[in-house]
Parts: C-alpha cells; sequence; structure tokens
C-alpha cells in the first residue's frame, strides 16, 4: 500500500513554514525535494569515502571508485539499460543533449541535413540542436501541437524523409505535463533512417523507464528532478553510437595515452567523463533510485494521477481559470491562467500563502507562443502531495482572483 503521510514524513523540508504557512511544495517539475535517505548518504559519503575515482590504489579512493561504477550499474537497472558502459554521467538533462548534439551531431549531420525537435521541448532540447544545424548548414523541422498540448504525429510523419538524421523530443513536457508516445515517434524515425534523443528529464520519476522497449537511442535526464542531488544526471546511448562518436572534453580520465604528437582516448564510458565527476552525485543519486524503487513507480504513478485528477476537477470550478494543455495522456502537472491576471501576480499571493508553484514561460518559449499566452501558473505533483493540498491551492487560487480584479 502507499502510505503518503509515511513518504511525507522521509522529506524534512516539508515539515518548514513559508509566511507563517505550513509549505505546500508544488514546484516539483523545477526540482523535487529530497528524502532523509538521500540527504544522509551525501553527508556519510563526504564523512566516510571521499576520495577520487579510477586514480588511486589506497582505500578511500578503491571504496569510492566501487560505490560510483556500482551507482551507474544501479541506475542502468532502473531503465533497463542492456550494459552499465552505455550509462554517461554528466550534470544534468541540459549537458546530456548539449554532449549528443556537439558529439554525435558532429559526425551525423551535414550541409542539407535535417533535426527534428516538437513545440513542446524545452530550450535545453531546442538550443543545443539548432547550433548544430547553424555549424553545419542543417534545416531545424518542428513537430506542431494541437490546442490541447499534442503532437501533431501525422504532420510528424510528413516531416521525416531522407535527409532526417536526428529527431529530439521529450518524453513529458515539463510545461504540459503532455505524455508523448515516444515509442511510436522513434520506430518511425527508425524507419526514416534518423536517430532519436529522448528527453526524459520529467518522466523518471512518474513512470517506469525501459529504454530497451522503446528502442531509444540516446535518454536524457537529472538527478534533481527524481528526488536525488543537482549537478548530477545521466546520458544513456546505445553502445554502438557511443563508440562511434568523438569525445566532448578533453582532459583526465578519458584519455588512454597522451603525447604531443597524439592522443588515445578511453574506452566506455570514461571518453565522455573528463575530469574528476561528480562522484557524491552520482552514488546520492543510486540511493535516490532506491528511495523511488522502494515506494514502488507505479504506486507513484497511480497516486500522482489521482492527486492530478482531483486538482484539476476542483480547480476547473473556479470562473475564469483556463487550464492549459489538455491531453488525454497527462503526467502530474497542472498549467494554468487566471482571467485578466498574469500568471506572476497569480504566483506571487499563492507564496504569500506558502504555496509553491511556479510562473512564467517554463523554459518553453515557442509553445507559450504557439498558445498565444505571456506564460502559465504550474502546478507540478510529487510523490509527496496530497488532495488536501490541492485544496489549499485552490483556495489559493480563488484568493488570488478575489484580490486581483
Amino acid at each position: 500500500m502507499f502510505d503518503v503521510e509515511k513518504i511525507r514524513q522521509e522529506f524534512p523540508i516539508l515539515g518548514i513554514q513559508v509566511n507563517g504557512k505550513n509549505l505546500v511544495y508544488l514546484d516539483n517539475a523545477a526540482t523535487t525535494q529530497k528524502p532523509k535517505s538521500v540527504i544522509n548518504s551525501l553527508v556519510k559519503y563526504y564523512e566516510t569515502r571521499n576520495s577520487n575515482v579510477h586514480r588511486g590504489v589506497h582505500f578511500l579512493s578503491d571504496k569510492a571508485t566501487t560505490e560510483y561504477e556500482n551507482a551507474r550499474s544501479n541506475i542502468a537497472r532502473y531503465i533497463n539499460a542492456e550494459k552499465p558502459h552505455e550509462l554517461i554521467f554528466v550534470r544534468g538533462t541540459t549537458e546530456a543533449v548539449n554532449l549528443a548534439a556537439s558529439s554525435y551531431g558532429e559526425i551525423a549531420v551535414k550541409a542539407g541535413d535535417e533535426v527534428i525537435v516538437s513545440y513542446l521541448e524545452h530550450h535545453s532540447n531546442i538550443v543545443p540542436w539548432q547550433l548544430l544545424c547553424e555549424r553545419k548548414g542543417a534545416s531545424l523541422k518542428v513537430i506542431p501541437v494541437n490546442d490541447s498540448g499534442e503532437l501533431d504525429i501525422e504532420a510528424y510523419k510528413k516531416l521525416l524523409n531522407g535527409k532526417t538524421k536526428i529527431v529530439a523530443v521529450n518524453h513529458i513536457s515539463n510545461s504540459l505535463g503532455t505524455i508523448n508516445p515516444v515509442k511510436e515517434i522513434i520506430r518511425l524515425a527508425h524507419d526514416a533512417g534518423a536517430v532519436v534523443l529522448i528527453d526524459g528529464a520529467q518522466s523518471v520519476q512518474h513512470t517506469k523507464i525501459n529504454v530497451l522497449d522503446l528502442d531509444a537511442d540516446f535518454f536524457a535526464f537529472s538527478g534533481h528532478k527524481m528526488y536525488g542531488p543537482t549537478g548530477i544526471g545521466v546520458l544513456y546511448g546505445k553502445e554502438k553510437l557511443l563508440d562511434s562518436m568523438p569525445p566532448y572534453q578533453g582532459g583526465g580520465d578519458m584519455i588512454q595515452n597522451v603525447s604531443f604528437e597524439k592522443t588515445t582516448y578511453n574506452e566506455l564510458p570514461y571518453k565522455f567523463e573528463a575530469g574528476t565527476p561528480d562522484i557524491s552525485g552520482a552514488i546520492v543519486l543510486s540511493d535516490a533510485v532506491d528511495f523511488i524503487l522502494s515506494a514502488g513507480i507505479e504506486n507513484i504513478a497511480n497516486h500522482e494521477h489521482e492527486i492530478l485528477e482531483y486538482g484539476t476537477a476542483k480547480l476547473r470550478e473556479i470562473d475564469g481559470f483556463r487550464l492549459i494543455g489538455s491531453a488525454k495522456k497527462k503526467a502530474s502537472v497542472i498549467s494554468f491562467l487566471l482571467d485578466g491576471i498574469h500568471p506572476y501576480d497569480t504566483g506571487m499571493i499563492l507564496d504569500k500563502m506558502g504555496i509553491a508553484v511556479r510562473t512564467g514561460l517554463h523554459c518553453t518559449e515557442p509553445l507559450m507562443k504557439r498558445f498565444g499566452i505571456p506564460g502559465t501558473v504550474r502546478a507540478s505533483i510529487a510523490m509527496y502531495n496530497t488532495k488536501s493540498e490541492l485544496d489549499l491551492l485552490v483556495e489559493g487560487v480563488k484568493k488570488a482572483k478575489k484580490m486581483l480584479l
């Protein structure tokens, strides 16, 4: 059984007060809070086994190296990657996408080729591909969305052609919560001879991920959105693709031999992990994965969907409430506007009531332009949120409307 009150006890920050009110944290798409096991793991690392990895023969270095590589294996199992060395530790989804665009894009894309993204993308899954296309003289094509915030798959099919080299789309929209049919998107791209990167920043914490079943070529995600620390993330890539790619950065650990005449590079995954990595981040991210597994990813998904449905229905009862993004398949995001009120103003009133939401463009400016809006108020749900918290959100929105109109 999923016991949300027991889950909440694992998150110390949920007990604080903001402006004299109990914190209601609904900004989980930006970053999730951290359970005690994750916080304690970080402290334990620095207190008992802090050392550099892969470089020392002493006890601490050996222990840190073992736990660092065990973390890689554990996270690989979590997304059902076939081999641990197909996981590259990076700073987060943004660096993962930039790595793929800079390294794989360098060898795969030439003048006249095309890269496909969608209107639902976060800026970090748009700009690296724009930069690549500018460097290579390639074209960036965009999958449109309908008024519900769903990708137009028929339009996508028409965009695919022999010039398409890369398709980069998110699994779940950070600003609307739309769950994209990524397995179909990947299959269609492969039929056209293209390689696919999936931005999984908003999906790894909400739903079971199986990169083998998806047949994803690349899959990127961040630790801090899945109850882990900031500054750590993962780029999964198929071994044959990673082997074919040139290094992304130069420095320690990514080399095999160095001379002034020629340098040879290390094997996977170290070829892409130049310099001292975020050792503690990787180890603690593995503990965050264990925490998710202990709660049960299906339990989490069911709980969050129940809260999403409950909160959406309650908010829709408010006159002037406008839901942005009503896809048939949605994850735990409620993105909305109040008629005649700027989203920033709504967010400020909610903050005074101790309710943390995100306001603005959510790093999806093209999508907001598509809907002709200045941004939204976004309430995003995690495993520790409750119906009573959504009731407080509803009351806060009503208060904002009363004060601002």
